[in-house]
């Protein structure tokens, strides 16, 4: 049995066997993918930042006839239709939610009304403090490691994690760069009760990104990852001819004007799920140099309970 079976008060929370949140991502994280995590022992989360409402309720109802484990959805604040998203969600039966990129002050209350368990994303030890304040179950810490949007501070997943944890008494889940058993290991040492994990779920059998992207990410070199756009919404972007267009662009010191003129709409899709990689936006994290193949998530569950009960083997007494 591995060490991380139930660790932590964060297990009975999520109902979950091991501390591990596979990240909702926008066009990767859907009903296959949350349902293969929750069936794993993990939670499952589905993105809906990516999705219209009968999309987002027929990939619930499908993650659901798949799994009998736990299930989240994940609700950026940033985007319309917030509120039908919620209704959505609560109607088809889910009961955790990951919200993010906005106040935890404006759901989370009627969220927990609704008998919900919410976790908000933060960047900073000061926004924790203030979704403690919202009455958040949890707080997910997140390095600008992370794949996809990020803090404007650029606060390592080392030095954040550790601040969080002595900010707030609710359980801290370390996000950003964590690949596998070392870093979940790693992340446990310095006071989160889980890790939230995205870029290495992307390349999975289960994941609904198109193949050219999953084939980027395992021939991803450590250097190929970039924070780009801080003047509209920083994204952590895998490099290729779309990053250098925007490479260029903010070298000339381009206004936010010109920035989301080249940004349009739909980069993001066109890279990730359609598979266009030198037009699309590719979402990713600096771990994508980590990964080097593509199992399904199960294969991918069990090696990260390896690696961590190998990296606190030696620490054992």
């Amino acid at each position: 049995m591995s060490k991380l079976q139930g660790y932590g008060p964060i297990c009975q929370l999520l109902g979950i066997k091991y501390p591990i949140i596979q990240a909702g991502m926008v066009y990767v994280s859907g009903a296959k993918l949350a349902a293969a995590s929750a069936n794993a022992g993990i939670l499952g989360i589905i993105g809906a930042g990516s999705m219209n409402l009968d999309l987002l309720r027929s990939q619930i109802e499908r993650a659901k006839s798949l799994t009998t484990g736990a299930l989240a959805v994940n609700i950026p604040l940033l985007y319309e239709k917030v509120e039908e998203q919620i209704e959505i969600s609560l109607h088809a039966g889910i009961r955790i939610f990951f919200t993010s990129a906005g106040s935890p002050k404006k759901y989370t209350p009627y969220l927990k009304e609704k008998g919900a368990i919410v976790v908000h994303v933060t960047s900073t030890p000061e926004l924790a403090v203030k979704c403690q304040q919202a009455g958040v179950d949890a707080v997910v810490a997140e390095g600008f490691e992370a794949g996809g949007h990020n803090g404007r501070d650029e606060l390592s997943t080392m030095t954040l994690v550790p601040q969080v944890v002595d900010a707030v008494k609710i359980p801290v889940i370390a996000a950003g760069g964590i690949g596998d058993g070392r870093g979940i290991a790693a992340a446990l040492a310095l006071g989160a009760q889980a890790v939230q994990m995205g870029t290495r779920f992307v390349a999975t059998q289960e994941s609904s990104a198109h193949i050219n992207f999953k084939n980027a990410v395992i021939n991803a070199h450590a250097s190929d990852t970039c924070l780009a756009l801080k003047k509209l919404v920083p994204v952590r972007l895998l490099k290729n001819k779309f990053f250098a267009q925007v490479l260029a662009l903010e070298e000339k010191c381009a206004s936010k004007q010109e920035l989301s003129e080249l940004l349009g709409k739909g980069r993001a899709r066109k890279g990730m799920l359609l598979g266009e990689l030198d037009e699309g936006e590719l979402e990713i994290g600096q771990i994508a140099a980590m990964i080097k193949d593509i199992p399904n998530v199960q294969q991918v569950v069990q090696r990260l309970l390896e690696q961590f009960d190998r990296a606190v083997l030696p620490l054992t007494p």
